[in-house]
C-alpha cells in the first residue's frame, strides 16, 4: 500500500488519506514523507497542526481575512492536517472544517493523521448534520491506514 501511495496517483484522483494509530507509531512521519515526495514532484503542499490551523482561521474570521485564507488552502494540491481531533470542536471550528473539506472535495487531496479512531470522529466533530456532511466527504474518498504497535520514540530512548 505504501509503495502504491508513494506513486502519488491519489493526488491525480483527488483522493484523501487517513492515517490513524497511537502516539509515536509513525503517522506524522508517513504524512510528511508523502508531502516531501509530492514537493519533489512539483506539487504544492501545506502541512499544519490541525489545532494551530483552526486557531489561525478563527483569527482570520475576526480580522476579515478568512476568505483569503480559505482561497490559499484551495490552491494547495495536498493539505496535511496533523493531530486531527485532539482538541474539542466548537461551532466555529466545525464551520471552518466544513469550509475546508467542502472546498477541497473532489478537487484536491488531504492527508489527515489522528490518534483518534475514525469511528469516534462523529462524536468529536459534534453537530450531527455537519459531522455527517464532513465525514461523508472525507471518508468516502480516502485510503485508510491504521497503524498498530508501540511508540517508535520509546525505541530511540532505549538505544541511547
Amino acid at each position: 500500500m505504501f509503495n502504491r501511495l508513494a506513486t502519488l496517483v491519489f493526488l491525480k484522483r483527488s483522493e484523501n488519506i487517513i492515517i490513524t494509530g497511537a502516539s509515536g507509531v509513525g503517522k506524522s512521519f508517513i504524512a510528511q514523507a508523502l508531502g516531501h515526495k509530492s514537493c519533489f514532484e512539483g506539487v504544492k503542499v501545506m502541512y499544519s497542526n490541525t489545532a494551530r490551523l483552526f486557531a489561525k482561521l478563527k483569527l482570520s474570521k475576526a480580522d476579515g481575512t478568512y476568505i483569503r485564507e480559505l482561497q490559499k488552502l484551495q490552491k494547495v494540491n495536498l493539505l496535511i492536517l496533523d493531530d486531527f481531533g485532539l482538541h474539542a470542536f466548537d461551532n466555529s471550528t466545525r464551520e471552518i472544517l466544513m469550509d475546508i473539506i467542502d472546498d477541497r472535495y473532489s478537487r484536491e487531496s488531504t492527508i489527515i493523521s489522528s490518534q483518534i479512531p475514525v469511528s469516534v470522529w462523529y462524536d468529536i466533530i459534534g453537530e450531527g448534520t455537519i459531522a455527517d456532511a464532513i465525514l461523508d466527504r472525507i471518508i468516502n474518498s480516502s485510503h485508510r491506514i491504521d497503524l498498530k504497535g508501540e511508540s517508535l520514540r520509546r525505541g530511540i530512548l532505549k538505544n541511547e
